[in-house]
């Protein structure tokens, strides 16, 4: 087989695309460019997921903090900087975004600051310990959080404009799978190494492996054969970023969708508190830092691709089916809970629960994800997701509210608030229309 060859035999295998011209909802030019394409993105988000697996905010960092004997106050603000940081900014960005014919190079400038942010961090890790620690990482996780809502708002845009409708689904699953097998590697590698914890050269070697990560995902970024797109819409920042909320009740898809979104964030809360619960209840040994990991990589290398054929045919319907599936996960835990509680301490029953819970976040997350992407069109793209990532980074914030809950009424309120909220979210979702199609 030639190497020329080679890339297009691979896209035809990942992609189910015989002949790589399914090209709908894209301009006729990037239809030849498309399994390129397909390869550098994909190449990309699967760089970027084993990043976001070797420093995360939920797993990584604060056990990082925890480890290297940083406040505690410091702990808890990990999770709301990362997450609100990256969605709240997106309004503004979308509208500099749309004055630009090709929009890649904001994703690249995005990546960028994200690997500048984490070498930064090996730093305040190796030199700095208690609070000049804690305030070190805070800082740079600002700078990480507001680049990472760069590329995000740019990433769909450009997703919108080089890969086809019924294919973004695989994309998205793909990168998942990969990643999934790498951060499994990960986490057998750490699971295995003899006396890691509390070890500061782990955590440096962590975010240094990151940085690179981004670095080679911003080079492989730049090579995507984008199009020039329409650059109307652009204007004063705030302005135009207020008359785009009204999109919620002009565009009643869109705001139906915004709604179901807040709701699966239940998914996304679930693993966190479900950790909360197995710590407490039936000891802290499973809930080590590469048994996460490992639940985390076996998630996305056996769900991802699943969920990314079936979001590509019904991304609502995967929502749904992703958020009936945490909630009973979190039925499950609270009934063990209470009847059974030595089964948390078993390695098996809290790792299923862990597993389960991780490929119904990664359902929701491939769902919304190729939903946003296949109800927009090229003009409207970037706006409608940064009004709902911008909307959405408030709705993470009120989840400071669970933290509260848990201190003064305990875990279990909290599940139950989540299990309340994803009834909700699968209601919610399996009203909203098929944007997708099933036909190639």
């Amino acid at each position: 087989m030639s190497k020329a060859k080679l890339p297009n035999e691979i896209y035809h295998f990942l992609a189910e695309d015989e002949d790589a011209r399914v090209c709908k909802d894209i301009p006729e030019s990037a239809c030849n460019e498309q399994p390129r394409s397909f390869l550098l993105v994909l190449l990309s988000l699967t760089l970027t997921k084993l990043g976001d697996s070797l420093v995360s905010a939920r797993l990584v960092l604060p056990w990082m903090l925890s480890s290297l004997g940083a406040p505690a106050i410091f702990i808890s603000a990990l999770v709301p900087i990362r997450e609100s940081l990256a969605l709240l900014p997106q309004l503004f960005v979308a509208q500099r975004l749309r004055e630009q014919p090709v929009r890649k190079w904001f994703w690249v400038a995005g990546s960028l600051g994200q690997a500048i942010s984490l070498l930064l961090m090996v730093w305040v890790v190796s030199f700095t310990q208690g609070s000049a620690l804690g305030w070190g990482v805070i800082i740079l996780l600002i700078t990480f959080s507001l680049s990472r809502g760069v590329c995000s708002v740019t990433h769909k845009d450009v997703v919108g404009k080089t890969i086809s409708k019924t294919r973004r689904g695989r994309l998205s699953g793909a990168a998942a799978s990969m990643a999934g097998l790498l951060t499994l590697i990960t986490a057998l590698v750490i699971i295995f190494m003899p006396d890691v914890n509390g070890q500061g050269w782990l955590f440096a070697t962590l975010l240094t492996a990151g940085a690179v990560l981004w670095l080679l995902a911003a080079f492989s970024y730049a090579g995507i054969p984008e199009v020039a797109g329409s650059t109307e819409g652009g204007g004063n920042a705030v302005s135009e970023a207020l008359r785009s909320v009204s999109l919620l009740w002009r565009n009643r898809t869109f705001g139906h969708f915004v709604l179901s979104r807040a709701l699966l964030v239940a998914a996304a809360f679930a693993i966190p508190y479900l950790v909360v619960l197995i710590q407490r209840q039936g000891g802290a040994e499973l809930a080590s830092l590469g048994a996460l990991m490992l639940a985390s990589g076996l998630a996305g290398l056996l769900a991802g691709r699943f969920w990314g054929r079936w979001s590509d045919q019904a991304s609502h319907r995967v929502m749904a089916a992703a958020s009936m599936m945490s909630t009973l996960v979190l039925l499950v835990a609270i009934a063990i809970n209470a009847w059974a509680t030595d089964w948390l301490a078993s390695q098996w029953v809290a790792g299923a629960l862990l597993f389960i819970s991780a490929v119904a976040h990664q359902g929701a997350r491939v769902g919304r994800k190729t939903y946003l992407v296949d109800m927009a069109n090229q003009d409207n793209r970037a706006q409608l997701t940064a009004v709902s990532n911008t909307l959405m980074g408030i709705v993470l914030l009120l989840g400071i509210l669970l933290g509260w809950l848990d201190a003064q009424l305990g875990v279990v309120s909290v599940l139950w608030v989540l299990v309340g909220v994803g009834i909700a979210a699968f209601i919610a979702v399996l009203a909203l229309p098929d944007v997708s199609g099933s036909s190639d």
